[in-house]
């Protein structure tokens, strides 16, 4: 049985950005009416990709940037193109958009809905 739990209005999102849920340790990043969710922790030294709460540094709405060590990962797919280390990728957690509201399920989805 799939389980599935609202995290936030895509709305909140800014667009070509990325927003906490703190609650449950993930960042929402999102491109128009497409959302991606990864683990908030950042695969060269396990710690957040933000400097500050709920800002994250994104760049033309294609990459996200850790704040501590300028790994650069894709929107898509969370893997690091640029930055200490290339070719690692951060946690996907699976998402859904739903009458634009961004769903976090257990159920693995096609990333980027």
């Amino acid at each position: 049985m799939m389980t599935a739990t609202a995290r936030c209005l895509l709305d909140d999102i800014p667009d070509g950005g990325g927003k906490a849920v703190a609650e449950a340790g993930i960042v929402v990043l999102r491109r128009g009416d497409h959302a991606w969710a990864y683990r908030n922790l950042c695969p060269h030294f396990s710690i957040p990709l933000n400097y500050e709460p709920d800002t994250f540094w994104t760049y033309e709405g294609e990459h996200l940037m850790c704040a501590h060590h300028s790994a650069m990962f894709r929107f898509e797919d969370g893997m690091c193109v640029d930055g200490p280390c290339v070719g690692a990728a951060l946690t996907r957690v699976p998402v859904r958009v739903e009458q634009r509201v961004v769903v976090v399920s257990d159920e693995d989805a096609d990333g980027g809905v």
